[in-house]
């Protein structure tokens, strides 16, 4: 019997605000929202739909670095090589988990489409998984 954590349904939606805040930043405020602004914003973003993924499923992810979103991922979906892939490419931008390997680079202006494409291709996997709740977002 699958036990919900309580608040996926929040979580997924907190995910939606990030992503849609980061793709009309990217578009309409791009002098004011620098790319490491946008790499956080979809951050945010990804982990919070595989957050409300992993509890709706009763899960919980180690920690929250994208090596360890994606493993958890994988727990039920089963593997995922495309989309760890991805996230993995999110992770080489920092490395913060670890003193002694403290490590973080700045996105480029030409990486933030790849990454914002990241963030919605983890939104459309996180929705062909399951069912969400409809949301009320502006157009972009």
């Amino acid at each position: 019997m699958l036990v919900q954590i309580e608040d996926w349904r929040e979580y997924i939606s907190d995910g939606g605000k990030f992503l849609h805040t980061a793709l009309n930043a990217a578009q309409k405020r791009p002098e004011v929202f620098t790319p490491v602004i946008l790499y956080n914003l979809t951050a945010m973003a990804i982990e919070k739909f595989c957050m409300g993924y992993l509890m709706y499923h009763g899960d919980l992810a180690d920690n929250h670095t994208m090596t360890d979103l994606a493993e958890a991922v994988e727990r039920h979906a089963g593997p995922q090589p495309e989309l760890t892939k991805k996230l993995l490419f999110l992770d080489s931008f920092q490395e913060i988990c670890d003193v002694n390997s403290y490590n973080r680079h700045p996105p480029s202006k030409e990486e933030i489409g790849k990454i914002l494409t990241i963030g919605q291709e983890v939104k459309d996997f996180v929705s062909s998984k399951i069912e969400l709740p409809p949301t009320k977002q502006p157009s972009i």
